[in-house]
């Protein structure tokens, strides 16, 4: 059993030493092994206890426990010096200088038409109306039928929309979300709606797209006049485009709505008085607007006897163009960093 103790004390003296002379932790990995591991030296020490004498095999597992637990120890201390070492090299090598000129970011902003929108929503939720939205493939129905626009309307020429099918076509107007609107009230009480979205006609020139963005309004309660219209109006293009304009509302034709009107502002370039933006009129055209006509009120649930209401509706696009001094619609849509870029000294 003497020779046994000796056996052990010397490998516990052989595996300190090559610790303490490990350069790495791969080093002391190797160590483990050497000594530690399923094949290492004291666990076949352990492995062998089956041929000593019962009342020494407690002795001897104990001596080589107490061996195994002090290589482990100093194992693990030699790892954990070596680990800040290595953390520390790290550190040095991979140092930052935050003193050294940075590359500059590009950073976006908020596209014109995002702007104009969000104004928009925020005046008109401050006046109490809620914000609704629609599918852009539309119905035939929801399109036209329901807004009073029979099947042989001008409006509904085949030149002038995109038909997917001979029912299904990429809206004309946001007028359709005011249809599903008016049809979604099962209790048929009062509506105070805008709704703004992306509208599909065949246009393409410099102040026309086959793409644009509209925001329409809808009101239906008791006893709206045309006096509501006007009002709500006034607060709405003077918010967006100057609060010293004048409008001017001019007799016109829609089919949804009886009586309909054009609305002009005066021109915010030269104040009314001519100019080459408004081609010398002194006046501007921004939206069109009516009382609901009762065949649309009625073929959506409303009584016309009971309910009257006004709609009006404008191009975000135009909106836009006149609001930032935009000549080209197609601008909004080209992408173009160094147009957008103008517009990110309106957040500063």
């Amino acid at each position: 059993m003497e020779e046994k103790i000796n056996e052990i004390s010397k490998l516990k003296e052989e595996a300190l030493s090559e610790v303490n002379a490990a350069t790495n932790a791969k080093e002391l990995d190797e160590v483990r092994v050497k000594y530690l591991g399923k094949k290492g030296e004291l666990t076949s020490i352990l492995r062998s206890m089956g041929s000593l004498a019962p009342e020494e095999r407690p002795v001897i597992g104990g001596k080589v426990n107490e061996a195994r637990d002090e290589i482990d120890s100093n194992i693990k201390l030699g790892e954990e010096k070596f680990a800040k070492e290595e953390l520390a090299r790290k550190l040095k090598e991979e140092t930052i200088d935050i003193t050294l000129p940075s590359t500059k970011v590009k950073r976006g902003s908020k596209h014109p038409l995002n702007r104009i929108i969000e104004e928009v929503e925020d005046l008109f939720v401050s006046m109490g109306y809620d914000v609704v939205t629609g599918p852009e493939l539309e119905t035939d129905e929801y399109c036209f039928e329901r807004l009073n626009l029979p099947k042989g309307h001008p409006a509904r020429d085949m030149q002038d929309s995109f038909y997917i099918t001979s029912e299904y076509l990429l809206r004309t107007q946001t007028s359709a979300v005011q249809a599903r609107t008016m049809m979604a009230n099962e209790e048929k009480s009062p509506i105070r709606v805008i709704c703004p979205g992306k509208t599909y006609r065949r246009d393409d020139d410099a102040t026309h797209s086959h793409q644009f963005s509209q925001v329409e309004g809808l009101v239906i309660d008791k006893n709206i006049s045309l006096a509501d219209l006007k009002g709500t109006l006034e607060v709405f293009v003077r918010k967006m485009l100057g609060e010293n304009l004048e409008l001017r509302f001019r007799p016109s034709y829609f089919p949804f709505t009886e009586p309909s009107y054009e609305v002009d502002v005066s021109c915010f370039k030269c104040g009314g008085k001519g100019c080459n933006l408004c081609k010398q009129t002194g006046w501007i055209e921004v939206l069109g607007s009516g009382m609901v006509h009762p065949n649309v009120l009625k073929m959506n649930g409303y009584d016309p006897d009971k309910y009257t209401g006004f709609a009006f509706g404008t191009g975000l696009d135009r909106l836009a163009m006149f609001k930032y001094g935009i000549t080209d619609i197609r601008l909004l849509y080209q992408n173009d960093v160094r147009f957008l870029n103008q517009f990110d000294r309106l957040d500063r």
